[in-house]
């Protein structure tokens, strides 16, 4: 499962062939730095870290400056683990942009905006009691009725409720490279992403 740690730029849109107007999401995708080699012998399980995004050394714990100097590079915000590269690479490799292909389908994950905590028509699209007549002054987005009373005496777990909503790992997939600008480390996928403009995202193959 080739992959990079990204940055949501933003959103824009892209006519095709044919002239139809397509939204479209703007990542900058690496390059990252290979931090790691995992082995079985040495850890178990086969896998390759990867890291993105500078941080400055005095925000970095130093049991982590020096896993990073090992590596040669100056200290990461991100890191990931990923099964494997097309491509045998060493400790201290960077991984660009290129890796992607125009045509190719990719899932971006990232932590969705949060939203706080919220009722529930703007949490699960409920529609209210939907009465402002006969009483029902306040009831316009109550909930309504979340059980019977005496039998089962009790609210079953995973009834749709008011809660936290958003601030949540979301995983879009089977998107569209559109573009792949491997000068500016750029990659363009159809439709949209999770997470706010300069958030951290993780696109896999």
């Amino acid at each position: 499962m080739p992959g990079l740690i990204g940055k949501k730029i933003g959103m824009t849109s892209l006519f095709d062939e044919n002239g139809k107007n397509i939204a479209c999401t703007v990542i900058e995708a690496g390059p990252c730095v290979v931090t790691q080699l995992k082995t079985t012998d040495t850890d178990g399980y086969d896998a390759i870290q990867i890291a993105y995004g500078d941080k400055t050394e005095k925000n970095v714990a130093r049991p982590q400056i020096g896993h990073f100097k090992k590596a040669g590079t100056t200290p990461k915000a991100r890191t990931i683990e990923i099964d494997s590269l097309e491509q045998e690479v060493n400790l201290g490799d960077e991984i660009a942009v290129d890796i992607f292909e125009e045509g190719e389908f990719v899932d971006v994950s990232g932590t969705s905006k949060g939203k706080g905590f919220q009722g529930v028509v703007k949490r699960h699209g409920f529609g209210g009691v939907g009465q402002s007549t006969h009483g029902q002054h306040n009831r316009l987005r109550a909930p309504g009725s979340i059980g019977a009373g005496s039998d089962p005496s009790r609210v079953f777990k995973g009834m749709k409720m008011a809660g936290r909503t958003g601030n949540a790992q979301v995983m879009i997939e089977n998107l569209r490279v559109l573009k792949v600008d491997k000068e500016k480390n750029l990659l363009v996928v159809s439709g949209s992403v999770p997470g706010a403009k300069n958030s951290y995202v993780i696109i896999t193959k």
